[in-house]
């Protein structure tokens, strides 16, 4: 396991005895986010605690929500919850300058239907989302974790997912997207294992219309890289 200068673990969670799925890391925050997160963080981000949130009383709604994990810089939560306005989405992250990118968006945009958590998905779904509360729930490419030693960092895994899938309604779906290959076919014997969810395609899915293609995308796709999808859903 990786060391830091002091000689800890670097991914070692000590008080949840667990390996995180990511490294927290400062980040450059620039003039326009820190903006965004001292004028927009109020009213659009959601402070975490042990406890059970109320959805509906969060959005002043009652209305079908998508949970986001790892939603970087934002722009394709933006984009989904631009054009899906009847829908409620919760983006959860651990990076400040994407949280301020995102709250930037939700301003430049008038977007009333995201609100954001800044904290560790995993204590996020066991203690604030209530079982069979989400009617979906997306994890669009997450860090693949590469290296064979470091593939146990990963997200996805058995756990995560089967704690996932007890959060969504049945009906509802779960949504995955990688461009790395063997992490795609990770992904594929990992959900398909969970019995609370069933495949929607015989293996990879079309890409939802929901889902935008981002530059980062489009520039793999030009280069002949795959983009795999997983739609699953909750039986």
């Amino acid at each position: 396991m990786s060391e830091n200068k002091s000689g800890k673990p670097l991914f070692y969670d000590p008080t949840e005895h667990r390996i995180r799925s990511f490294v927290t890391r400062a980040g450059r925050l620039s003039t326009a986010q820190a903006r965004a997160i001292e004028e927009l963080g109020p009213q659009f981000c959601v402070s975490y605690n042990k406890a059970e949130v109320d959805l509906a009383q969060v959005f002043g709604r009652s209305a079908p929500t998508i949970l986001e994990i790892g939603f970087g810089m934002g722009e394709t939560s933006a984009k989904i919850a631009a054009g899906m306005p009847e829908k409620n989405f919760v983006g959860v992250e651990v990076h400040t300058p994407g949280v301020g990118s995102l709250l930037k968006l939700i301003g430049e945009q008038q977007l009333s239907n995201l609100r954001l958590i800044q904290h560790d998905a995993v204590e996020v779904l066991t203690n604030m989302i209530a079982p069979g509360s989400l009617a979906g729930a997306h994890v669009f490419f997450p860090d693949p974790w590469h290296k064979a030693r470091h593939n146990k960092r990963r997200l996805i895994q058995g756990p995560l997912v089967s704690l996932l899938a007890s959060r969504i309604a049945p009906g509802g779906y779960l949504h995955c997207a990688t461009d790395w290959q063997e992490y795609a076919e990770q992904m594929l014997e990992v959900l398909s294992a969970e019995p609370l969810l069933k495949n929607t395609a015989e293996t990879y899915a079309e890409r939802p219309e929901y889902r935008p293609v981002t530059k980062f995308e489009n520039r793999g796709l030009r280069l002949g890289h795959g983009v795999w999808d997983l739609v699953f859903t909750r039986v």
